[in-house]
């Protein structure tokens, strides 16, 4: 079953990045559930000339290269921490150049001295982007399935040299090593592609598209408050809420050197379209809703703060946990009540990981209903976010049980019966 998963999900999930556009901007906007499919239809291209100008409009595509090049370039020249990555299995250990906060300040730096050349404030580079939504979609589902190639041909190349790079030989990731061409391009053949010292996978992970991501989000107020001379209060709180959400994820990539999708997953296709594509042309949904009057919510300062509450306690217990965990395997919280493993690592049953096994999990899942309830209830098209993170939270749940069953045995059924709630106490 490896295989058609993998084929479903290239071949799918572009098209549901397409769908939504299709369904929510300016020529057409879904309302309730009833789909207009002539509406809808009318937008796609009637020839495969008009198919092949949306795919490879040339202006769309100078924009995204200059993009990805800028960033890019302040990631390798910006100032940062240098920091270890886990051990991998030939005892190495990847260097990484921790500077989340240089490039972050000079995305800012960038972004304000742009907005204020302008005396009207009209910056031309966010307005092209809300114009060209549909194009660059296209553009950055191409760039992600092109840099998969290039990273799956670059697998088999032996290394040359072990300078800058860290490791003796290229470490291939364990589920991407199958064999099978395809299911190893979609899953990733090798666990950290890199050019010289230049991480690859935690560059997409963190820098073009969660910080395009943002720019999406801005680009729809500008467009608001240029086109229609006011902004709702909605898309100022859903903006406000992610740019948070950004930033922070941006400033602590250090913790994402521990996460899974570094230390576990190769990168292929399933990680270049989801940081590259999927991340922010779908986490950006509810901006792009709301940009289009027709759909503009009013909510007010009490809905404001309930919204404002709800992404806090989220946050808070996402933020407050993994902390908690960082903390304890740095060896800071010994007195915390812990089950020794086979492998010599412990296992965390106090605290905050006394409540579920994945309460981190929780708390991430509530700051994405307080995106989603920016846009009211109008449609359920604009909770699809909430949907989708709900089950892939509930994805990688199972993912997880299934290799610390493998990896700590006994060990793991006794946690287990300690922990007995996977993500939400008392509840699941």
């Amino acid at each position: 079953m490896r295989l058609p998963g993998a084929l479903g999900i290239i071949f799918g999930l572009p098209l549901v990045v397409i769908l939504l556009h299709l369904l929510t901007n300016e020529n057409y906007s879904i309302k309730g559930i009833n789909l207009d499919w002539e509406a809808v239809k009318k937008q796609l291209p009637n020839s495969k000339d008009q198919l092949w100008a949306l795919c490879f409009d040339a202006q769309c595509w100078k924009v995204y290269l200059i993009w990805f090049v800028s960033t890019t370039f302040f990631d390798l020249i910006l100032p940062g921490k240098h920091k270890k990555g886990v051990q991998l299995r030939d005892g190495t250990h990847l260097a990484y150049n921790i500077n989340g906060k240089s490039v972050s300040s000079a995305f800012v730096a960038v972004l304000i001295a742009r907005l204020f050349l302008s005396p009207t404030y009209f910056v031309p580079e966010l307005q092209f982007v809300y114009d060209h939504q549909l194009q660059l979609i296209l553009v950055t589902v191409i760039f992600s399935f092109l840099l998969s190639v290039f990273v799956y041909i670059a697998s088999f190349i032996p290394l040359t040299s072990a300078n800058g790079v860290g490791t003796k030989e290229r470490i291939l990731s364990v589920n991407g090593n199958t064999g099978n061409p395809i299911y190893d391009f979609f899953i990733g053949r090798e666990l950290n592609p890199r050019i010289g010292s230049w991480d690859i996978k935690l560059f997409c992970e963190l820098r073009p598209g969660m910080l395009l991501w943002l720019a999406i989000d801005l680009a729809c107020i500008h467009n608001q408050y240029h086109k229609y001379g006011s902004v709702s209060d909605s898309i100022v709180l859903v903006t406000a809420l992610q740019a948070f959400y950004v930033f922070d994820g941006v400033l602590n990539e250090e913790g994402c050197l521990s996460m899974i999708d570094i230390t576990t997953d190769g990168f292929g296709f399933m990680l270049s379209f989801g940081d590259l594509a999927w991340v922010p042309w779908t986490y950006s949904l509810q901006a792009r809703y709301l940009s289009n009057p027709q759909n503009a919510v009013h909510l007010g300062y009490i809905r404001i703060a309930a919204i404002v509450l709800l992404m806090g306690v989220g946050y808070y217990i996402f933020s407050a946990s993994n902390n908690q965990k960082s903390a304890f395997k740095q060896g800071k919280l010994d007195h915390m009540k812990s089950i020794k493993t086979k492998t010599g690592s412990k296992l965390l049953c106090d605290g905050w990981w006394a409540m579920s096994q994945h309460i981190n999990y929780l708390g991430d899942w509530m700051i994405a209903w307080s995106w989603c309830l920016t846009t009211g209830f109008q449609t359920p098209i604009t909770y699809f976010y909430v949907i989708y993170f709900g089950t892939l939270l509930l994805h990688r749940q199972m993912r997880d049980d299934a290799k610390c069953s493998d990896k700590y045995g006994e060990q793991w059924e006794e946690y287990k019966r300690l922990v007995p709630y996977k993500i939400i106490p008392y509840v699941y």
